[in-house]
Order: structure tokens, then sequence, then C-alpha cells
């Protein structure tokens, strides 16, 4: 019995060695991580088996459509808007160019947000109170809206 749980570690042992042996080897060569020319900007996903993907490709900038059957090349877009993109997402970190407003510029006004609507029924103020839902659905309606 003692000499099966000697064989079991050192096989273990053994294992671990060979798989510690092979991670420093794939490492060294490079295997299985980006040579860095390749780099995926933003990935967004539009169904089950389909998405988006903004790719940078050395100098190019590729906005790619790629589902389980093929990948399309839709749009190259200009390396600086992305970079803008990238840094209005960030925070604004970048300095200001000459043309852009001061930052004592007014912002744009933020609506306040709006109560929910009274109700009077034995269901007033749970989840499953419809006037509620109905003010929830109004609001997000209204966030969502372009204006131009």
């Amino acid at each position: 019995m003692t000499w099966m749980i000697i064989r079991l570690v050192l096989s273990l042992v053994l294992i671990a060695g060979v798989l510690w042996f092979a991670a420093r080897l794939a490492k060294k060569k490079g295997l299985g991580q980006g040579n860095g020319l390749i780099e995926v900007v933003a990935r967004q996903r539009m169904g089950r088996t389909s998405a988006v993907s903004v790719v940078r490709v050395a100098d190019l900038v590729l906005v790619i459509g790629s589902t389980e059957e093929q990948v399309t090349l839709l749009a190259e877009v200009d390396p600086e808007a992305v970079e803008a993109a990238m840094d209005g997402r960030r925070g604004p970190a970048r300095p200001r160019a000459a043309d852009e407003p001061h930052e004592d510029a007014a912002p744009p006004p933020v609506p306040a947000p709006r109560a929910a609507r009274p109700s009077d029924g034995v269901l007033a103020g749970s989840v499953l109170d419809r006037q509620g839902w109905g003010t929830l659905v109004d609001e997000l309606r209204e966030r969502t809206v372009r204006r131009s």
C-alpha cells in the first residue's frame, strides 16, 4: 500500500516537472502569445455567434465583423480617431489642442431624475407595480433617444 502512494507522488512530481518545462520552453519560444503586431482594440458581441471587432495591425486600424463561418472587413478607420475615442473613454488624460474649447465652457445640462409615478393599487411600491415599470421604461427610452 505504501509503495502505491510513493509511486503516485513520484508520478505527480514527474508530470508537474514536464508541464513546468513545457511552459518555460513555450514562453522562451514565444508560443501562445501575440507578437505585438496585431492588437484587438475593442470587441462588441452582436449576437450569440457574431461580433464586431476593432483590430490594430501595425499602423492600420480595421473594423472586422466575425461569425462562426466567416470574417468580413467592414471598414478601415483613421488611427487618430480611434486613439481619441479610447482617450475619451479613459478620461481627460490627453492634452488639449488649440482649437478645442476651454474647460471653463459650460457642460451640457444633465436632466434631473424623475420620480416614479404614484400608484394607489395594492401592489403600489412593489416590484409588481405596473406604474413603476412604466416609469422605468419611459426613463430608459428617454436616455437612449439621439438628439441632434
